[in-house]
């Protein structure tokens, strides 16, 4: 295969609803959409969710890397090879942007896999896909009244695994957990996401222990990269932290010390794509650490198609998935199929993709694409 041109897009879709945590808020997506073309005129989509408050990226700044190593990126990627070589090569420009590049790497990938009639996981060697996936419910920092009627929706649905945004606000964050404490023991698993709330691991202590609530664990209660902070908290909490904003590559793992007290939650475009997720969730279990396959907020179904593949790769150490709304969040998706979760938060991979699909095995609405440089 011989790339001949990568074209950047983006995809403004308003949110069917506002979400909101204590490091943004959100109520239309913000990304960008590659499309790889091939001599041979057919095309591969990718995509990537540029955010500043987790890897310090921006969309002009997505663009402006995208146009500086277009030129190489089309000279010297023909196969999954090429596309290896290339990230080994320029792993420090990758690094500072993550988002942009994990667009064209999806776009890449998705055109070798049509070119050559294969699924992406062949190409990066994991099982295909097959059965289904659940997906924990997650529930943003609302309002009560509108976050009490999205809970009643989850467990309407039959979910079992919950997310919940802290604001900080100890009042507010105990009137969230009143849905929990009356729930039987053992039928809803709980854990918490503070967005690099605190900045003192004391203050963290004292309202998680106020909290008077068991969870399972919590996401960056800290300044990203506090690894001393993280421990007291996991040890005074009895809980386990995971790591987000605190993880963008595989080497940053090697400063943790004992597996249990970790989690680390990997999302594909924060990481740089499919191939650098992989890396990490390697090194994850090597190191005895679980991991979740998460997704950025707005993230459309090329994305979750993404996450799908690694979680392929992850295998017994997934600990959760987060992600797969669709259409619930989104007020049209990009592509068909759209791939969101049904009753129990399960995607059966198969129906949802088909056999014998190419690529990702997405069809992308081309016509709903807007110039990248006219948002953001």
């Amino acid at each position: 295969m011989q790339l001949a041109n990568l074209e950047v897009f983006a995809f403004p879709m308003p949110f069917r609803a506002v979400f909101r945590h204590a490091s943004a808020r959100r109520d239309r997506t913000e990304n960008l959409i590659v499309a790889a073309h091939s001599s041979c005129g057919r095309t591969g989509y990718g995509e990537g969710c540029p955010r500043s408050y987790v890897s310090g990226e921006t969309v002009a700044g997505g663009l402006a890397f995208i146009e500086r190593q277009r030129e190489t990126l089309v000279r010297d990627i023909s196969d999954v090879s090429g596309l290896e070589a290339w990230i080994a090569a320029h792993r420090s420009d990758i690094n500072r942007n993550p988002a942009a590049f994990c667009a064209v790497e999806l776009a890449i990938l998705d055109l070798i896999g049509r070119v050559s009639s294969c699924p992406v996981e062949d190409l990066v060697g994991v099982p295909r896909l097959s059965g289904s996936r659940r997906y924990s419910a997650v529930l943003g920092d609302a309002p009560y009244p509108v976050y009490r009627w999205q809970f009643h929706r989850y467990r309407k649905l039959g979910f079992h695994d919950f997310k919940i945004k802290l604001s900080g606000r100890l009042r507010r964050d105990r009137r969230k957990l009143r849905p929990f404490v009356t729930a039987p023991d053992g039928v809803l698993r709980l854990r918490l996401d503070a967005n690099n709330l605190w900045e003192s691991a004391t203050d963290c202590i004292d309202h998680i222990n106020a909290l008077a609530h068991h969870v399972y664990g919590i996401e960056e209660p800290l300044r990203s990269g506090d690894l001393e902070g993280f421990s007291r908290v996991a040890e005074a909490c009895d809980t386990r932290v995971i790591l987000d904003e605190s993880v963008l590559r595989a080497d940053q793992l090697d400063a943790l010390g004992d597996g249990d007290r970790w989690i680390v939650n990997i999302r594909v475009s924060k990481m740089g794509g499919i191939v650098r997720s992989l890396e990490v969730a390697r090194v994850a279990e090597q190191r005895g650490i679980g991991v979740i396959v998460g997704a950025q907020v707005g993230e459309t179904s090329i994305l979750t198609r993404a996450g799908l593949a690694v979680m392929s790769g992850v295998g017994q150490n997934l600990v959760a998935a987060e992600g797969a709304f669709g259409t619930w969040l989104l007020s049209e998706d990009l592509t068909t199929p759209c791939l969101m979760f049904g009753p129990g938060g399960e995607l059966r991979t198969e129906r949802a993709v088909g056999e014998g699909h190419s690529g990702l095995g997405l069809s992308v609405r081309r016509e709903a694409l807007a110039p990248a440089d006219s948002v953001g």
